[in-house]
This record gives C-alpha cells, structure tokens and sequence, in this order.
C-alpha cells in the first residue's frame, strides 16, 4: 500500500475561485445572501474536553499523559466498523501503537460537517431553494459551507470513510508534527528530521513515548500545511486489524442507548395511533389507572405513553389503557398503495435523465416492455427504537443512537420549547440502523416523557410497534420499454418509475420536524430525481430515458439501506436479463458488450462469473447475474438459486467488489457479506401488509427474514485497485434481488418480476 500518503489529500475540497464581484451580484440577487454570509464564522474552535492528563491536539486527536490516544469519531457506528476504519486511517499517519487507540464520539460541531454528502445529494441533505440556479457558480460552495455551519454531521450514503479520510490524515500529521517538534526542541534537532512509529518520535537512535512529549507538543503550533508521513514498509492502512469495538460486543459490556442506567430512573412504553393524520381520542383510564407497577402516564396528541419501575410492567399498562386514536382522512391500506402506484405510472411523469432522442429511436419500431413492482421495506434493526432521558435544572440530556445528532438535539428543541443549547445530545452506537435511526421520534418522545415527569426515564418501542411505526423504504412500480436494433442489442430504452417523493418527505422531518404525514402528503405528486437514483446508470445505451412519476400513496417513506438504488437495480438487472434472452444472447456477453464506457464493472462481472463457474445462464443452470455501481464502488454478483419445497433456496452468493484502497479489509469484507444477507432479506421478505393505517405484521418472524439455516455460501472477492476508496455499506444490497431472479428464471423459464420473491408466482 505504498504510494497512499502521496495521493490522499490532493483531490481535497478546494472553493472554486469566484471573483468578489460576481460572487457579490448573485448573492445579492438571490436575496441577501452576500450579507448573510459574510457574518458567518471563518474558521471554529474545537469544543473537545479533555480529561485529567489529556492534551487536545486537533478536532480528530488527544494523547494522554499515559500514551493512550483517543481517537475522535464524528459518525454513528451501526455496526459499519466506522469506530475502527477512521481511527486506523489516522493511527497509520500519525505512527501509533494499535493497542494505545481509544474512541470517542465527536460532539456536535461544524468542524465535522460531512460536506461530501451534501455536495453529492443536496437534493436530499439541505433546504430546496438555498441557491438558486442562476448562481451556480457557487452552488457547490455554498451547499458545502451551508452544511458547516448548521454542522450537518450526517451517517449515511456510505460517506464516513470517503468524506473523513482525508481530514482524518491530515489531522494525525498535524499532530506528530508538533510530537516531532517537541521531541526535536528537546534534542536540539530539526523536527523535520525526526519520524515516528509504534508510538515513538525517533531521531536516529533516540526515541521518545509519544506519553513524554504530548504535553508539551499540545501546546505548540502545529505548520501552515499538514507533513504527511514518508510511505513505510509495514503501514497500519490496509491491514486486517481487529475492529475495536469486537471485544465489548462480544462481551457484553458495549453500551447502547438500552445500557443507560442513571439514579431514579424508570422505564416508558408507548402506543402510538394508526398511519396518518392521527390523533389520541380517549384511553380507559379507570382500567389502566390500576395497572400494577404504574407510576406515570403522558398523554400527547399523537401518542400515549406508560411509565412503571420496569419496561414489562409499563407495556402491560398500555393495554388496560386500550388508547383508541382516530385518523383523519383514509386509512393507509396495501390496497390504496397499489392503486395509487399503478394510476401514477400511467400519468406522464417527470423526465429526469435522457440521452439521444427515445422518441424519435423508439417512433416505428417494435418496443417491448415489461411490468416490476417492489413492496415497501422495513428497516427491521436487532435493536429497536429506543432513548434515555433526564430532565437536568431547565435542561435534558438525552442518550440515543442517531445518524444525525444536530438535527436529533434541534428536533427535541422544537418539541420541547427548549434552545438548542440546552439540549445536551449522547450519540450512542446503534444496534442495526439502515438509516432507521435518521429518524428522531424516540428521542423526541423520551424528552417529553422526562421533562414531564421530571425525572430520568427510559422509553423502549416494543418489537410490535418499531414495525408498526417504521417508515419503510418506498414500494415502487416500474415499465421498462426498449427496442432492440438489428443485432438484439438494445438500442433504446425508457425506465418509467412510479414512486413517492421519498426524499421530500425526509427532508422536511430531519430538517423541519414535519410530522410525517404532513410531509407525505405535502411532497406528494413532487419531481424527485434522488428517488429514482440508479436507474440506468451503468450501461451504454444509445438512447434511454428516466421518468419519475411521483406516487401519493398515503404511507410515508423514508430512507433505507441502499435507497433507491435497491429496486432500480432490480428493474434494470431483470430487464436485461430479459433481453438478454430475447435476443437469444448469453446474459454475461449481453452485459460486457454494454459496458464499454464502465471498464471497472465489466472486470467484477467477469471476476464473479469465473470464480462462480458461469455455465452460460441456459435453462436448468439455476444461475443468476446483476451487476451495479453506486458511491464510487461497483459490484457484480453471480446467484445459484432455485425453487424448493421449503420456498426459494439460495445456494451460493459469489460477490467481486472494486472499492478502491481498503482501509481495512475484513471490514470491508464483512460490510460486503453483510449488504448480500440484507440484500436477501429484502429479496425474500422483510416487508408487511398495511390494514386500516396499521401494519399487519407485529413480529420478527412474520417479516420472512432469512434465518441462518437458510443462508447460503457468500464469496466475496475484492479488486485490488489504488485509486480512492467507495462506498462498502450499500453496494452489497441491490444486485441481490436481480441476480436470485435471474437464476430462478434459469432454473425454471419463469419469470418473477416483483419483491418480495416467490418461489411459485402467479
């Protein structure tokens, strides 16, 4: 791996050069911007606190007086290995001893605003109308310096290592700088001389701990420009190290928002009403009243909330209780979903993407289309939603996992009547999230139920109520329309994909509060390109276009592992596939003679079909390909799947990834396989029923998740590749679906064209 501290940091953020005057005429005509700006702050103090013996270096480092090092983390750890791939990334530059690494969470700052994400989907992370068009020679700076300032410290998109490598490493060579200079100061040396590793500064012979010179060099002023450490021979960036928080997962002694323990705490349980424009009616107050175990009820307009001296006894309370809510308007149904998506997709839609002229491609020929559907998803954590809080003189501090904690501490503001200032937010590591945790309702709930009842509580969502409550991934329908030219390659293309506005409606909660049923139906019949994200996106298609046509489904959306991406992938991997079959082609050549202008994918493709043992997808082979590229990463995956007396039986998984340099490895691999085993589980099931606003499913087990016996053979391969890592948190989630398709249509000549998958479709 040598030759990376050469190349991370020159593709580093830089502000386009705009000229005062041109920037000062659009801003200005863009309403005062120009005013508004030039106020904000130019640079900000890190607001670290350090511990007896502890010197802060930067925003990302302390060293103790005893040699540990605490590595600052400004991402939710959810099980991505974030807590290890950062720290390693700064470890390696800084020339640590491994074993001396400690973590802790950043607070909320603008020094850690994830401005990669902004930039990349502002469509999604920031307000629609910041900057207008006609000052787009900023745009991009403005989205980047608006995210700094309202410190939008965002997980998601698989950002954390492509958004923070760089001011990772560039914090740790700030920092041995100073530790060379302190060292050199003392030696009379030039610091530039001197080099560090395994925890010391060295200088020929002469060494330093790092625990000797860190107070002194903490108080130092570190050069203009970060030194970046010379490559060496055994770097820590690229080895399989072990993920630092394994050993307390393993042992139980990691702590969750569920692990909080404070003095006079109690526990809450919640009821919350129907889907919708919902509001709590009456409960049963004399029968509830009597609950054993009750301390406290707190009634909201939308939600009814227990609390007793345990967990079990508040929730048992909820049902003598017996809230009854009413909902204004029609009750969110599978049905009226349907219904709204296929009136949608025979609406004409927004053009979001084209190339050539469709129309005039397709005008004469013979087009053949197809129909695919994809059910709503749920998020489906190990651990379910849940918040401790205490009410603190005027105050509350509140413990919760959240992949957002400026807009998590702004949300419990705004429900609270509290400043911002003084909500006091614990980023806690989360049990599973899948983008569940960008939304705030606990955290909200259990600020209210504390502030209420003026003392620390608890509150947990039951298993039944974090699927009732869950805002899925949207269902979505889709028409695939192409004509092929003479040799049955496809000529022209049109994906027509009717779905909700999703990330309108998320939008406006995380950065509003909108209940989301406002949200919906406010977003509802909405152009959103970011919902459609991934349709088309790899091959080289003379002509294609991409329709949106915005669904109003009466079901909030929300985001999901993969987003979009996870049913455009199937739409456009299944339809391929089928003209790949049509034209009487093998579904491998089809695919590489159509990825031209994607070298990188076509080399996974090719990779898994060899590892795989690809027989040339004729019938009986029972083997499946997709392939997909998205957050800089591309993935090809070979299924063998087929129909067996027990449902779909997915027997092999063989998975190449590119994702650029891997800080580490294994987690790399394990994000892979873990994305694969999601991808299955949406494949096969984790979606429910809606009746009468309400989900039917209440359980784990009626989701259709994979169980253990039932998980097949996962290989995983990466391309060995220096260029800047991609993301690894998504990729492994949408060629799942397509590939068990595709290989069920080999095995049997039939095709399935909606999710979840059926063994036996209609």
């Amino acid at each position: 791996m040598t030759g990376i501290r050469d190349k991370v940091g020159q593709n580093r953020s830089r502000l386009p050069h705009v000229s005062r005057r041109s920037f000062l005429v659009g801003a200005t005509a863009a309403g005062g911007l120009a005013l508004a700006w030039s106020v904000w702050p130019r640079s900000y103090d890190t607001n670290l606190t350090a511990a007896e013996g502890e010197h802060v270096f930067n925003a990302f480092l302390k060293i103790g007086d005893d040699g540990h090092i605490g590595a600052i983390v400004p991402q939710c750890e959810m099980g991505q290995g974030v807590t290890t791939l950062l720290p390693q990334i700064m470890a390696d530059e800084l020339g640590a001893d491994w074993r001396t690494i400690a973590v802790e969470s950043a607070p909320i700052s603008p020094l850690y605003a994830n401005t990669l994400l902004v930039d990349e989907d502002s469509g999604t992370f920031m307000p629609r109308s910041l900057v207008p068009d006609f000052v787009a020679d900023v745009r991009s700076w403005a989205r980047r310096e608006w995210a700094v300032r309202h410190a939008v410290m965002l997980t998601a998109n698989s950002s954390s290592v492509r958004m923070f490598e760089g001011p990772c490493r560039a914090a740790a060579a700030q920092a041995r700088a100073l530790l060379m200079m302190e060292a050199a100061r003392r030696w009379d040396a030039d610091w530039q001389e001197c080099d560090t590793q395994d925890g010391f500064v060295i200088h020929g012979k002469k060494k330093l701990r790092f625990a000797e010179v860190a107070a002194g060099a903490a108080a130092l002023e570190p050069p203009p420009e970060p030194v970046y450490r010379a490559p060496v021979a055994d770097p820590l960036y690229g080895k399989e190290l072990t993920r630092l928080d394994l050993p307390a997962k393993v042992d139980g002694s990691a702590n969750y928002a569920g692990d909080i323990r404070l003095p006079d705490m109690v526990f809450a349980a919640i009821r919350q009403g129907p889907l919708g424009a919902t509001r709590l009616k009456s409960i049963d107050r004399k029968a509830g009243m009597k609950s054993p175990g009750l301390l406290h009820i707190v009634e909201h307009e939308r939600w009814l909330a227990t609390v007793a001296r345990n967990w079990w006894a508040a929730n048992r309370a909820l049902d003598r209780f017996a809230p009854v809510f009413e909902t204004n308007g029609p009750p969110v149904s599978t049905t009226r979903v349907d219904k709204a998506l296929k009136a949608a997709l025979k609406e004409d839609g927004f053009r979001i993407r084209q190339q050539g002229d469709v129309g005039a491609a397709m005008e004469a020929r013979t087009k053949i289309s197809a129909h695919y559907a994809v059910a709503p998803a749920l998020h489906a954590p190990i651990e379910t939603r849940t918040a401790t809080a205490a009410p603190d003189r005027g105050h509350v501090r509140v413990w919760v996992a959240t992949q957002a904690p400026a807009q998590c501490r702004d949300a419990i503001a705004r429900a609270t009547g509290l400043a911002p200032s003084e909500v006091t937010l614990f980023p806690m590591m989360a049990g599973g999230s899948f983008d569940a945790c960008l939304d705030h309702s606990v955290a909200v709930q259990a600020a209210i139920i504390a502030l209420q009842i003026e003392r620390p509580v608890q509150l947990a969502w039951s298993r039944a109520e974090e699927i009732m409550r869950d805002i899925p991934r949207a269902p979505a329908r889709a028409k695939m329309t192409a004509t092929l030219d003479a040799a049955g390659g496809i000529d022209a293309l049109v994906a027509r994909i009717a779905v909700p506005a999703t990330n309108h409606e998320f939008r406006a909660r995380l950065f509003d509060g909108t209940p989301a049923d406002v949200a919906q139906r406010e977003a509802a019949g909405t152009p959103d390109a970011v919902s459609v994200e991934g349709a088309l996106s790899t091959y080289d298609i003379r002509h294609f276009a991409v329709d949106h046509c915005p669904a109003d489904i009466g079901l909030p959306t929300g985001r999901w592992r993969g987003n979009a991406d996870s049913y455009t992938a199937f739409f456009t991997e299944c339809f391929i596939d089928e003209m790949a079959a049509r034209s009487g082609s093998d579904a491998l050549s089809y695919r590489v003679a159509m990825l031209g202008g994607s070298p990188l994918l076509a080399r996974c493709l090719l990779t898994a079909t060899s590892l795989g043992g690809w027989e040339g997808g004729v019938a009986g082979t029972a083997q499946g390909l997709a392939c997909h590229s998205m957050r800089g990463s591309h993935i090809a995956l070979m299924a063998t799947a087929r129909p067996s007396e027990n449902g779909l039986q997915v027997q092999q998984l063989v998975a190449v990834v590119d994702a650029g340099r891997l800080v580490n490895p294994a987690v790399a691999r394990q994000q892979v396989e873990g994305g694969l085993i999601f991808g299955l589980a949406a494949a096969t099931g984790a979606t429910t029923d809606y009746a009468g606003g309400i989900a039917t499913a209440r359980k784990l087990g009626q989701l259709g998740l994979p169980r253990l016996s039932q998980s097949p053979e996962i290989i995983v391969e990466f391309v060995d590749s220096d260029r800047d890592p991609g993301g690894l948190g998504e990729i492994g989630v949408p060629v799942v679906a397509p590939a068990i398709a595709n290989a069920i249509a080999a095995a049997t000549g039939r095709r399935i064209r909606r999710l979840p998958l059926s063994a036996n479709p209609a």
